[in-house]
């Protein structure tokens, strides 16, 4: 696969009813004269919902919007080791995906840390704005599937190729930091781009692109559902631009095996 600068592409209640008028709590024997000993019954009827508990809606995944540089720290209250920008390589508005919290400190996913290595941003700094999506993405490298979720209802799966042997797709949890026309990199990304967070620390031999993890077009639609690419996840361009027209930045992308 051929990539340029520092980016990888291809790849109840309870009622109860007593006989008579005497508490119901535990089985008493009524006391009648000439008569045998007949016992009290109970007669509670569970309501639907003590079977069925409400489902609770998920929570939606909370992001951070970049407006000015922002410091990074390695750890919460950690010394500041670097700035991060408001616009990413590719000139995206900087938009990170928040995967933790521990008081005012915030865990994101960015390019800056290794796979599944968080950032730490105060929630009050200057330049950080936060808001929330429903989006998500969902890779299931054994299926060679990508499912893009809205909460819990799955609004689109599509077929993929993944990385091949030697190659494989890193999982965890990354982002999308970036949405791409592919014509602007080449014919071999396909319609459309979605740059991901991650990095693929195991590249082919004698590659020479950069290290960058994507979902992507192809112009090899044959090699789609095959252990393929470098790496990247590609898919045909029309399950693509479904992504593009959905998917904000900052959407964080689950990939499991």
């Amino acid at each position: 696969m051929r990539v340029r600068a520092s980016f990888l592409l291809p790849l109840a209640a309870l009622g109860a009813v007593a006989s008579s008028p005497t508490t119901a709590s535990s089985p008493e024997v009524a006391s009648v004269p000439g008569a045998a000993p007949r016992a009290l019954v109970s007669t509670a009827v569970a309501t639907p919902t003590e079977d069925r508990p409400a489902r609770r809606r998920p929570r939606p995944h909370r992001l951070a919007v970049v407006t000015r540089p922002v410091p990074l720290r390695h750890r919460p209250g950690g010394r500041g080791r670097q700035r991060i920008a408001s616009v990413t390589e590719f000139g995206s508005p900087q938009v990170l995906a928040v995967a933790a919290r521990r008081g005012d400190w915030l865990g994101v996913v960015t390019t800056s840390r290794p796979n599944n290595r968080l950032a730490w941003v105060h929630r009050r700094a200057t330049g950080l704005r936060l808001r929330r999506t429903r989006w998500s993405l969902h890779a299931d490298l054994s299926a060679r599937t990508l499912t893009l979720r809205k909460g819990r209802r799955r609004v689109h799966r599509m077929t993929v190729a993944i990385g091949r042997p030697g190659s494989e797709t890193p999982t965890g949890r990354f982002a999308v930091t970036d949405r791409l026309s592919g014509s602007r990199f080449g014919p071999y990304y396909g319609c459309c781009i979605l740059a991901l967070s991650g990095h693929q620390p195991n590249t082919p031999p004698g590659w020479t692109g950069g290290n960058r993890l994507a979902i992507h077009g192809t112009d090899s639609p044959s090699t789609i559902g095959a252990a393929a690419s470098a790496g990247c996840l590609r898919a045909a361009d029309g399950d693509l631009q479904v992504l593009m027209r959905n998917v904000p930045l900052g959407t964080p992308v689950f990939i499991r095996r």
